[in-house]
């Protein structure tokens, strides 16, 4: 739906043409000048088996490095995939951060006037 279609069908339910109108607003209908500063999710963690399988053959080795390098290795690739694919996730997907977003609402206030 485009904008001018909603901005249509909300002014039609807030006319008083047939009698009362549908929608009573309580607040203005227009959007606030700031967003909500909510912190990006966390990834979920990567590289966890590999990371217990070095542990355990440590624990079954007296923590012997030498006989663990298999493992060893395996957990560092695994962790140099996760860094390589992170680093190509490392914008917000094109979403604007809540401090970058408030600053734009500030330099360009929403109208203050209902639909």
């Amino acid at each position: 739906m485009s904008g001018s279609v909603v901005q249509e069908k909300v002014a039609k339910l807030l006319s008083r043409q047939n009698g009362k109108p549908v929608l009573r607003p309580i607040k203005p209908l227009a959007l606030k000048n700031e967003v909500a500063s909510r912190s990006l999710k966390k990834g979920e963690a990567t590289c966890v088996t590999e990371m217990s399988l070095v542990m355990a053959c440590w624990k079954l080795n007296d923590f012997n490095n030498s006989v663990c390098s298999k493992e060893v290795s395996a957990f560092y690739t695994c962790v140099e995939k996760a860094q390589n694919k992170a680093k190509g996730k490392q914008g917000t997907q094109g979403r604007l951060l809540p401090k970058e977003a408030n600053t734009l609402l500030k330099r360009f206030p929403n109208l203050s006037s209902e639909i």
